[in-house]
């Protein structure tokens, strides 16, 4: 099961409040700003800054 549409227009960055893109095949709500994957764990996202993983920064 997919994330609620409505859901995802909500959803912002804990950190800096911006803009979260879904990444549906690694079911994962990306932050672009801080380089973050936020986890979705049985439909719901896991917004804890300390449980993201790390993404590489762009070279």
């Amino acid at each position: 099961m997919a994330l609620d549409e409505k859901l995802l227009e909500i959803l912002v960055c804990p950190i800096c409040k911006g803009e979260l893109e879904y990444d549906r095949h690694n079911n994962e709500l990306i932050c672009s700003v801080h380089k973050l994957a936020f986890s979705v764990e049985d439909d719901i996202p896991v917004m804890l800054p300390e449980l993201a993983r790390k993404m590489e920064k762009d070279k």
